[in-house]
């Protein structure tokens, strides 16, 4: 016994009395109906994109922007998943500075460690199941969900509901076991083959496919986002891994789930797309602003501390631009990038002080930790 068949795919009366669905292959047929709206929506999409490209060329080091936007990314990806842990809390957990949260906080890091991982690899390995599972036993090792199979595809029946629902009370059942690896063999084909389709409809639909499919036991909305910056890295769509999509399915997460769900039992493929293509120019457009105002503030720093440290400018000016990689900073770190003496690194710390550059954050005598907040508080807007 079926549902009929829509575009999307169809769903399956199981023997114990649930009904689960089955993805069909994509593209959609008939083919997705790119309207004057969707259009329009992805044109704006890839004009933002190629201004959020060109605006990182000016940075005075890109690959320090990139690294707080992969953190800022990981937080509000696991954050979506009900991890509690904030972007103050990984970077203090890099710098070994606080252990609470720790759960949390290495759940973070774990993104941060997959994301780059799964960055580096696609640069020898196409974007392939092998390579999907790898990234997943990244993102899971030794965290909450590290018990159920991490870096395999699922054996058993998994559903989306509330948490602690049955199956048979699941909002959404993906295929079971055999037809899953079917589902998946497919979404690999189609990643890999050429056709007369952008990119961005392309990275589009293989997220939504892949969350329809729900390979894993645990961590697939993760997956499913670290797969459309992959997708667009690996075609040459981005130089640079800055789209991170988390904030806006953050914003909207009740249109998010809706618009998945009418996917399936709709074949509404052109609403998601509008949605994720809406989303793809408000944050390349938010993250072009961002890497503005970091230009902006390094240029203001710069001058303030030529203009006020004298003979200390030097060692200033060249702590500052370790701060834009390691935002926190002990009084030994500052000793260590500046070669200064402990008590002239301590002084230089108050005089950036002053300045407005850095901040202490302990209220403590001893073991003072500082943080570079008008940075910082750029990241967390």
């Amino acid at each position: 016994m079926s549902n009929v068949t829509n575009r999307a795919g169809r769903y399956i009366l199981q023997p114990s009395g649930y009904k689960a669905f089955l993805p069909n292959p994509l593209p959609p047929d008939p083919p997705v109906g790119m309207t004057p709206k969707l259009i329009q929506a992805l044109s704006k999409a890839e004009l933002a994109l190629g201004r959020l490209d060109g605006s990182t060329e000016v940075l005075p080091n890109p690959d320090l922007f990139v690294l707080m936007y992969v953190r800022k990314e990981a937080v509000l990806s696991s954050q979506i998943e009900g991890t509690q842990a904030s972007l103050i809390d990984l970077l203090e957990y890099e710098a070994k500075a606080k252990e609470g949260k720790a759960r949390d906080v290495k759940e973070v890091s774990n993104y941060v460690m997959a994301l780059n991982y799964g960055l580096d690899r696609v640069v020898e390995l196409p974007l392939s199941l092998r390579l999907i599972e790898e990234i997943h036993g990244q993102l899971l090792s030794g965290v909450r969900g590290s018990e159920r199979n991490p870096g395999q595809f699922r054996r058993s029946q998994n559903w989306i509901g509330e948490q602690g629902s049955l199956l048979q009370d699941a909002a959404f059942v993906p295929p079971p076991p055999f037809e899953m690896r079917q589902a998946i063999g497919e979404l690999e084909k189609f990643i890999h083959k050429d056709f007369e389709m952008p990119h961005l409809i392309k990275a589009g639909l293989i997220h939504a496919q892949f969350e329809t499919i729900h390979p894993f036991l645990d961590g697939n909305g993760r997956m499913g986002r670290l797969l459309i910056t992959f997708f667009l890295c690996q075609k040459g769509i981005l130089r640079r891994p800055l789209l991170y999509l988390s904030h806006y399915f953050k914003k909207y997460r009740s249109q998010y789930y809706d618009l998945l769900q009418q996917i399936r039992d709709e074949g509404d493929w052109e609403s998601w797309l509008f949605f994720f293509l809406k989303g793809v120019a408000e944050v390349a457009e938010e993250a072009t602003g961002t890497a503005k105002r970091i230009v902006r503030l390094r240029e203001e720093f710069r001058e303030k501390i030529q203009e006020n440290l004298g003979k200390n400018s030097g060692k200033a000016l060249k702590l500052l631009e370790t701060l834009f990689n390691e935002p926190f900073v002990t009084v030994r770190q500052i000793c260590s990038i500046t070669g200064l003496s402990y008590s002239s690194a301590n002084n230089l710390a108050k005089e950036l002080e002053v300045l407005g550059i850095l901040e202490e954050t302990t209220g403590k005598r001893r073991n003072r930790i500082f943080v570079f907040k008008p940075y910082m508080d750029v990241f967390m807007e």
